[in-house]
């Protein structure tokens, strides 16, 4: 084993177990805190990664503090195991000086193994997994790190702590080294189906209680007479005492079904009953009510008879009036005519001369004729006054041509005075938007290019990447390619080494080998741990040309992209992207302002071909508007005499108005009114002859009818509606008057008036006291029917429940047993030991037979260990340990024993206890064993004996180590492990082996 930076190690200290362990025995000396037990330590951590439990904390720190801070902590272990031969390097998680800058980074843990081929004379490694090594050796050493600290660095404190502590104590112990957790998870199992079992058997009854309760509420008021059976879930008879419940329930309810359907029959029969006497008093009650309005409206009919009368009397006053109605319908209209044609006659009068005021119909009417001659005289004057109004208009529209004309020559002079240098700027337009066009192509044969350029520039850029990403993957592919083709030329070689035995396996017994000829095969090779066949070589093989394959793939990709970047830079040179893109950008704007300024050239042209056709028009427009003039001139002449001669003719017919249709209108408006007075005056004169006549008629109608007076018949007159009104108040007093005596007249009225009063409110309230009666006898029959039926159905449940959990409680109380049997707490189970228990004490019957073979030596034949299953006080029984004296014949606790005592039957024990550990672990019994302090309490005689019994260890080809600082053991034992201690570090020593 070596040792680097670990625990009190600052460098490396190198252990030759195998000079050590060829003596049988050894010892590991040195001062307190000198780094024995560190030893120790070592050699657990690199079996397991971990020192030993009594020293593992979450704080302990293995890095050496007398270390150099570039040196790693580090254990290599070498050791033989089911005869093979192997090398376990372990570095835990550690810190470390960082590589560049100042500080420190953290470096984590590595684990290596390696295994010697003897073939091959080399190493051959096997895995840098932790999880990997941990498997592999915890598999060839068969212990698990507890296992292995208790069987190979035997602490005497701890099992002189087995010696005298109690059976809960050993049991773990115990349970730790045998691994009899199996036992102890069958002990749960059992105990999780028994919860399991019980809390389904207590469901069940909950279940089943929640019947019972929902049975009891359904019962009501009556579950008092059955009270509920006082149980439990989980209670033996629990279910037939709810059975038993249930049935008397329903049977009560049954009872009180019959009853209430009793009652209820009685209460309906009551409840018929009166209702028919209330009925038969509000038909009384209803009858004496109608013979009392009767017998009002009789004496409320008969005191309006006189009223009547009066209006009989009135109606026939009326009638006989009806006689003059049309005599007195005339004169008003008569009178009406008059009243209209007087008021229209003094309206006309109003409107005339005031010294027509007073004319006759004949008078007015000659008036008028004569105005309406004057009136057709004045058509010629209309004539002329027509044709003085259109020469306005003519003259109008000369005055607006002649103004037109002037705006015309005015805008045309000064159109015409800038023309020349309008025409001069349109050329202008023309010449620079050629020029445009010319420096537009030629920008156009710049700026393709420069865009090219740029895109060469982009592609060069992305190529140069492409380019390191390429020259990365050939890179890698070529190592992977040269690490296959290595690996497959080691396999090849690896496979003709051990070509033998891959021979030898096709051989057949009394066929020719292929090799030698022989048909006897006497010794033919076998295969070799790590054997390569022709498979393995087959496929690193294939594994190799596809590496090769992706190398060139690879190679090909490069070249190409070397090729890609090579045209790109020819095309875009040295030149930086946003300098190309800047350049293009600038051309780009150019050119478009450019192809912008040529595009108005067709426009300029446009423009000046349009301004030439303007020109043109205006000259013609100019040259029209200068002849317009002249005539304008002679037509104006001519229209003014016309007009002079038209106004004399007009101012003779005019007569003062101010135009010939305005006198028309008057002459039409005067001869209008006369018309109108005329036909007046004749209208009043013809109404008032018809009034005269309607009031003779009148008068004779009057007569006749029995009137004295029109005026009296006119005042009798009542209109149609009024007769029906009146008529129809006579027809319903009548009709009223006939009803009532006739109602006074029915047989069961008359009848009803001479009982007496009915008796309604006493009968209504029977009626109501009797429906309420019925009612509650309906609900009562309503609830005990409900009642009945639920508690039926809720027994059937309760029972089919009953059924169900019958086979939960058998399975209960069969795993229960179980249970209880296995966890000791059956009364089945005498000595109350568990099964977990009841494995161990047998696993400390064989340790304890196998430490009394070394005990007895070390005692001289007095000691002997033995197993008691006894009980101790209230606790368990099953792993006492005691010991017998053979010189008093007695047996008694360990716990009596001295303090020299105690150590050897202590080492007897641990030497026993790793015996069996390793026989129960099947495990590769490891040779060497350690034994850390404890021979301080020996005398000499006890010493020898115990170092006797170690010695002969080695009968089994075992070797011990003993750690202790006791200085008579280093006379006794020569080969000695010394470690020295020191400012700078611990040191160790090798001393009887032949080593320094």
């Amino acid at each position: 084993m070596r040792v680097t930076a670990f625990g009190p190690f600052a460098g490396s200290q190198d252990v030759d177990f195998d000079a050590l362990s060829s003596a049988g025995l050894f010892l590991l000396h040195g001062p307190t805190g000198a780094g024995k037990t560190s030893v120790l330590d070592a050699v657990c951590f690199a079996l397991y990664g971990a020192v030993p439990g009594a020293r593992q904390s979450p704080g302990t720190v293995l890095r050496s503090d007398h270390a150099e801070p570039h040196v790693f902590t580090e254990v290599l272990l070498e050791l033989t195991v089911g005869g093979r031969r192997l090398e376990v390097t372990r570095r835990p998680q550690q810190d470390r000086p960082k590589k560049r800058g100042s500080g420190f980074t953290t470096e984590k843990a590595q684990t290596w193994l390696r295994e010697y081929d003897p073939a091959a004379r080399t190493w051959q490694s096997l895995s840098r997994s932790h999880q990997e090594i941990g498997e592999e050796l915890g598999q060839l050493i068969g212990m698990s790190r507890e296992q292995f600290c208790q069987v190979v660095l035997l602490p005497q404190g701890e099992f002189a702590k087995f010696l005298r502590s109690d059976a809960e104590a050993r049991g773990r112990l115990l349970g730790r080294l045998f691994d009899t957790r199996r036992f102890a998870a069958v002990e749960d199992r059992l105990a999780e189906l028994r919860r399991t079992a019980e809390r389904q058997v207590k469901d069940g009854d909950e279940r089943l209680l929640a019947f019972a309760q929902r049975m009891a509420q359904a019962a009501g008021g009556d579950a008092g007479e059955w009270p509920l059976p006082d149980a439990r879930p989980g209670d033996p008879g629990l279910a037939s005492d709810v059975l038993q419940w249930a049935a008397v329930a329903r049977a009560g309810a049954r009872e009180r079904l019959d009853i209430a359907t009793a009652a209820a029959a009685a209460a309906e029969s009551r409840q018929a009953a009166t209702r028919s006497a209330a009925d038969e008093a509000r038909r009384l009650a209803a009858l004496q009510e109608r013979y009392a309005q009767a017998r009002a409206e009789v004496e409320e009919l008969t005191a309006r008879r006189a009223e009547q009368e009066a209006l009989k009397a009135r109606l026939d006053t009326a009638r006989k009036a009806e006689l003059v109605s049309p005599a007195l319908e005339w004169r008003e209209q008569a009178q009406r005519d008059h009243r209209t044609a007087t008021a229209e006659r003094d309206r006309s009068r109003a409107r005339l001369h005031p010294d027509l005021a007073d004319a006759g119909a004949d008078q007015l009417a000659a008036l008028e004729r004569r105005m309406r001659q004057d009136l057709g005289a004045l058509d010629s004057a209309r004539r002329a006054e027509r044709r003085s109004a259109e020469i306005d208009t003519e003259r109008a529209a000369l005055d607006q041509r002649a103004r037109a004309d002037e705006d015309v020559l005015t805008d045309t002079a000064g159109w015409l005075a800038g023309w020349e240098g309008a025409r001069l700027a349109h050329q202008a337009r023309i010449d620079a938007a050629h020029e445009a066009a010319a420096r537009a192509e030629h920008l156009a044969g710049r700026l393709e290019p420069a865009r090219r350029r740029l895109t060469a520039a982009r592609e060069r850029d992305a190529a140069e990447a492409r380019l390191a990403t390429a020259e990365r993957r050939h890179a890698d592919t070529r190592d992977a390619a040269n690490a296959a083709h290595e690996h497959w030329l080691a396999l090849r070689e690896e496979r003709l080494l051990g070509i033998a035995a891959e021979l030898a396996a096709g051989l057949r017994a009394g066929e020719p080998c292929s090799v030698c000829g022989s048909a006897e095969h006497p010794a033919p090779a076998r295969p070799g741990t790590g054997q390569v066949d022709r498979a393995t070589e087959d496929a690193a093989q294939r594994a190799y040309r596809d590496a090769d394959t992706a190398r060139v793939d690879a190679e090909a990709a490069l070249a190409s992209v070397r090729e890609e970047l090579a045209g790109t830079r020819a095309e875009a040179g040295t030149a930086g992207v946003a300098e190309l893109a800047d350049e293009a950008e600038e051309l780009r704007r150019e050119h478009a302002a450019a192809r912008e300024a040529a595009g108005g050239l067709h426009e300029a042209q446009v423009s000046l071909a349009a301004a030439e056709r303007e020109y043109e028009q205006r000259l013609a427009a100019q040259r029209t508007a200068q002849q317009s003039v002249a005539a304008r001139t002679a037509s104006r002449e001519a229209l003014d005499r016309e007009q002079a001669s038209l106004e004399r003719e007009l101012s003779q017919a005019r007569a003062g108005a101010a135009s010939v249709a305005e006198q028309a209108a008057l002459l039409e408006h005067r001869a209008d009114i006369l018309a109108e007075a005329a036909e007046a005056v004749r209208a009043v004169e013809d109404s008032a002859e018809r009034l005269k006549e309607a009031d003779g008629r009148l008068s004779q109608a009057a007569f006749r009818a029995g009137f004295d007076t029109p005026d009296a018949a006119s005042a009798a007159l009542i209109d149609e509606r009024g007769q029906r009104g009146i008529q129809h108040r006579i027809d319903a007093w009548q009709h009223a008057y006939a009803t009532v005596t006739a109602r006074l007249a029915e047989p069961e009225t008359a009848a009803a008036g001479a009982a007496p009063p009915a008796r309604t409110e006493q009968c209504a309230a029977e009626a109501t006291a009797a429906e309420r009666a019925l009612r509650d006898a309906a609900s009562a029959l309503s609830a005990a029917r409900s009642r009945a039926t639920e508690l039926d159905a809720l027994s059937g449940r309760a029972t089919e429940e009953t059924r169900r959990i019958g086979p939960l409680r058998e399975q209960y109380e069969r795993v229960a047993r179980l249970a209880g049997l296995t966890a000791g707490t059956s009364a089945d189970n005498e000595r109350k030991m568990r099964l977990e228990s009841y494995v161990l004490a047998a696993r400390l019957e064989q340790v304890a037979a196998a430490a009394t073979a070394r005990l007895q030596r070390m005692s001289g034949g007095r000691y002997t260990l033995v197993h008691s299953d006894a009980r101790g006080g209230r606790g368990r029984a099953g792993l006492g340990l005691h010991v017998v004296d053979a010189w008093t014949g007695r047996e008694r606790d360990t716990a009596t024993l001295s303090g020299g005592e105690t150590f050897f039957a202590s080492l007897a024990l641990a030497l026993g206890l790793a015996d069996v550990v390793t026989d129960e672990a099947g495990g590769a019994r490891l040779d060497t064993l350690f034994i850390d302090e404890g021979f301080g309490s020996l005398d000499d005689q006890t010493l020898d004996e115990v170092l006797d019994v170690l010695d002969s260890l080695r009968e089994r080809d075992r070797s011990v180590g003993i750690v202790s600082h006791v200085g008579d053991l280093r006379r006794r034992i020569p080969a000695q492990l010394e470690v020295v201690k020191n400012r700078t570090g611990s040191t160790v020593r090798l001393r009887g082996t032949g080593g320094a």
